[in-house]
């Protein structure tokens, strides 16, 4: 108890959602195991992206939809640590919070959830003109140009709201959902079909959880950090940058797939049109076998788009970074800024 945490208890902030609680659940026992005399608090809100069902969350124009009351609370003391899903975290934090850990990722791909009297099909089986529902341009965009036969619809609410929806109406053949998702709440067996990368890469941080804490909190920060899994860091930090590198959010169509492997990373990114028709994808890669080095003073707590990883070779990071930075910059040169704005411009309208 030298690090002054032991006297009380450790609040940790969550949405609301069973998805959002189930996850904080994770880290909060994970914490738990490391420190077994610290005491542990869950404290649930809600956020506007759970309070806003009836628009669709590329409209709502918000960046931080998920993220800003739970943010608020950290800033008045009122929580010390939140858990988030990575991809609902902007790329650019708010002054003084980071990112002190990122968990082991858990599968990144989406995954095709079918209406009861489908089951058995693949999106590719559906009869001509079927209704697939997704909140997601990403999604859309890359399903559409891959299954023209097929519609796509805004779907919004938890997942909980949304498998309902697709069960109890005849609204929706299939609906597309992240896999982590649907594997931490138990439902892993309503999933009929993976997308790999040749259907539809993912989001950007998809299948991994943040905890986000306030960048000066070192007892805190220190807590956490031991939470970090290495390989996550890295392949998030390039996805990250890519994504900042292009100003991509919710509201535009961009995509990636990480793989590390033999110490060699590697980053596939693409931009979309909103109808998938224009698109640009290209991979790049980088090794990211640096030794562990002890980074007295104040380097310890560089920031990598907003992660703090202290357990992790800076120059390991830093190639990461760039990775993501590079990749953005050869799509940016082969016409994506034109893809995206056109996409946004869309969208607002």
């Amino acid at each position: 108890g030298e690090n002054g945490v032991d006297s009380r208890a450790i609040r940790v902030g969550t949405r609301r959602s069973q998805l959002a609680r189930i996850q904080t659940d994770s880290v909060v026992t994970m914490l738990r195991e490391l420190y077994p005399d610290l005491r542990f608090e869950i404290v649930a809100m809600s956020t506007t992206g759970d309070k806003i069902l009836d628009t669709a969350l590329s409209k709502i124009g918000e960046k931080s939809l998920f993220t800003k009351e739970l943010e608020s609370a950290l800033e008045r003391n009122e929580v010390d640590l939140v858990v988030h899903s990575l991809k609902d975290l902007p790329t650019s934090l708010p002054p003084g919070f980071t990112i002190g850990a990122v968990c082991k990722r858990e599968n990144p791909l989406d995954a095709v959830v079918f209406h009861p009297k489908n089951c058995g099909k693949t999106l590719s089986l559906l009869p001509e003109k079927s209704v697939i529902g997704t909140s997601s341009l990403r999604r859309a965009a890359q399903l559409k140009k891959k299954f023209p036969h097929l519609e796509f619809r805004d779907i919004r609410g938890n997942l909980n709201t949304r498998l309902k929806k697709l069960d109890e109406k005849e609204d929706f053949s299939a609906i597309i959902l992240a896999a982590a998702g649907l594997k931490r709440m138990g439902w892993e067996n309503r999933i009929g079909q993976l997308l790999g990368p040749e259907d539809c890469l993912y989001a950007v941080g998809q299948g991994a959880l943040a905890v986000e804490v306030r960048a000066k909190d070192q007892e805190i920060l220190n807590m956490v950090s031991s939470l970090h899994d290495a390989d996550t860091v890295l392949c998030c930090i390039a996805e990250r940058a890519f994504m900042k590198r292009l100003e991509g959010g919710c509201s535009v169509p961009v995509a990636v797939n990480t793989l590390l492997k033999d110490d060699q990373l590697y980053l596939t990114g693409a931009v979309y049109s909103l109808d998938g028709s224009d698109s640009l994808k290209e991979t790049m890669q980088t090794g990211v076998s640096y030794p562990h080095q002890n980074e007295d003073g104040p380097n310890d707590d560089v920031q990598h788009v907003g992660i703090t990883a202290r357990n992790v070779p800076g120059q390991a990071q830093e190639a990461a970074e760039n990775l993501g930075v590079e990749l953005a910059s050869l799509l940016l040169s082969k016409g994506a800024k034109h893809i995206l704005s056109v996409a946004r411009q869309l969208n607002d309208a």
